[in-house]
């Protein structure tokens, strides 16, 4: 596959090999989340945003596995940087309690668990972050933000924000608000109180339509009143926070809002978690989506795009007992810490962030001009890019549009599409990207 030259071919999708496969995948699986019936081969051509089926499709990528692949499929930089390692077995080994490595420190070609939270805490110095606990996923990194912040403050209250999704395990679901069918019937982490997420495309201080802002102050404030409030300043362990809600609609906060979390952090000496599984990693232009903010969190959770689960913070939040916190076996996967300190290495060589920016920057110019009809906001930080509708039918019949023309996007919040192209995406690729969306939406109009 040339990827200069590449475009979606789309004969029948899916066609009869991805039916079968799909039958025989769901012979064994359990219910969850399927969005197509699209069946990568991962034995035919595949690069950048481009990916084959088994019924010979050609598609265009724009989801980078919900930003899990950051820079696409089978990226050069990075397969030529892995190309040495031979394959070993176990390739998972004991958590926390095995170290691996090859050569000469600070001579060795193959990235370790040890090297990645090395660039870590580089990229998170700032926040005055020198710790890193790894484990397999974002939930994970999540339920030990949150574990180290009860830990730390002694306290038993959290703080969570309507349209927020923080992943699905029980720790995690007690603070999604995003959608009620992720928690309903199930047990809860007792105390989360939740606020209004304030949204910048309808709020500021002055006009609130979300709630978050009265005459009398911030819902927030109000509630952390040590005279007045609910909850005292003193009991609440965390607020945890997306700087950019991901499964609530890509919604990007207000100015004002931001800086109310900023304040309140510092007035009331507030343990503030960052969830920056999908906006993390370069994804918004900067390295953290926090970093476009005046909040600066204690602790970060990630994922997704840096290949593994990571709790970061610094020495003093986590805990002195490791017992405290959950030694997950998955956390010493050497192929993902590989995979993952080299995705660090090549964003920063190849100025992938600025990429970022600039294509980011053409996607959403493009789709402005365009001035669809049924597109009531276009908005996006670097490559974390929404489209949004006028009805969540609307938006779905778009989606299922754009696979028939070859385009891979996701649906969030109502009627929202994200686009999540990989990070090393070209002028030509975003170009024929918008034509292909434009194509579709006019066919669902």
């Amino acid at each position: 596959m040339d990827r200069d030259t590449a475009e979606p071919e789309v004969s029948s999708i899916p066609g009869e090999r991805a039916r079968e496969w799909v039958e025989y995948h769901h012979e064994s699986a359990a219910p969850s989340t399927y969005v197509y019936e699209f069946v990568w081969d991962y034995t035919e051509p595949a690069e950048g945003p481009f990916c084959t089926d088994v019924d010979g499709n050609v598609l265009m990528d724009f989801t980078s596995h919900v930003a899990a692949s950051p820079l696409g499929y089978n990226n050069p930089k990075l397969m030529e940087r892995m190309e040495g390692f031979d394959l070993v077995d176990p390739m998972k080994i004991a958590g926390q309690d095995f170290y691996v490595a090859s050569g000469e420190l600070g001579d060795h070609p193959f990235p370790t668990p040890a090297d990645l939270m090395d660039r870590l805490t580089d990229r998170s110095d700032h926040y005055g972050m020198d710790t890193v606990f790894l484990s397999n996923s974002g939930a994970e990194a999540v339920e030990n933000a949150i574990k180290i912040s009860y830990d730390h403050t002694g306290a038993d209250y959290g703080i969570t924000f309507r349209g927020a999704f923080h992943g699905r395990t029980l720790g995690a679901l007690s603070l999604n608000r995003s959608k009620s069918v992720y928690r309903r019937e199930f047990p809860e982490i007792s105390k989360v109180h939740d606020v209004p997420f304030c949204d910048d495309r309808t709020c500021d201080a002055d006009s609130c339509s979300c709630g978050f802002f009265t005459g009398e102050g911030s819902q927030l404030r109000k509630l952390l009143d040590p005279e007045r409030g609910a909850v005292h300043p003193d009991d609440v362990a965390y607020l945890i926070i997306e700087p950019v809600q991901g499964e609530g609609g890509y919604r990007f906060p207000s100015d004002a809002f931001a800086a109310e979390i900023a304040d309140l952090c510092e007035e009331h000496d507030l343990t503030l978690v960052a969830d920056e599984i999908q906006s993390g990693v370069g994804r918004t232009g900067e390295f953290w989506a926090s970093d476009h903010y005046p909040f600066d969190p204690d602790v970060i959770a990630s994922a997704k795009g840096l290949r593994v689960g990571a709790t970061i913070a610094s020495e003093e939040v986590f805990p002195e007992q490791t017992s405290r916190l959950s030694s997950t076996w998955g956390a010493g996967d050497i192929v993902s810490a590989l995979q993952g300190a080299l995705t660090l290495d090549v964003i920063d060589d190849y100025d992938l962030m600025d990429n970022a920016v600039v294509r980011g920057r053409q996607f959403t110019e493009a789709m402005r001009d365009a001035d669809l009809d049924p597109v009531v906001d276009v908005r996006g930080k670097g490559l974390l890019l929404a489209v949004e509708f006028d009805s969540k039918e609307r938006r779905d019949d778009v989606q299922a549009a754009a696979l028939q023309h070859g385009l891979l996007t996701l649906g969030c919040g109502h009627k929202t599409l994200r686009v999540l192209p990989p990070l090393d995406v070209t002028d030509r690729e975003i170009g024929l990207g918008v034509d292909l969306l434009t194509d579709a939406i006019g066919d669902a109009a």
